[in-house]
């Protein structure tokens, strides 16, 4: 998908020299998957303390082989 952005080119110029990156395109793909990854993680940190688990489970019994 084609997209015209007006992107900072001092930034995007800071991005490429710091990541090494070959190209804008590449510099600007890994600063949206590091922004998706890091929200992510977010996400699964509001969830601690919210599950339920059963004390009495026993992790070790699945470990054991027929």
């Amino acid at each position: 998908m084609a997209t015209n952005l007006a992107l900072d080119d001092t930034l995007i110029a800071e991005v490429v020299k710091l990541g090494n990156f070959k190209s804008k395109k590449a510099a600007v793909t890994q600063a949206l998957q590091e922004y998706i990854q890091r929200h992510k993680q977010a996400q699964i940190l509001q969830l601690f303390g919210t599950i339920d688990y059963d004390e009495d489970y026993d992790y070790k019994q699945g470990r054991s082989r027929p």
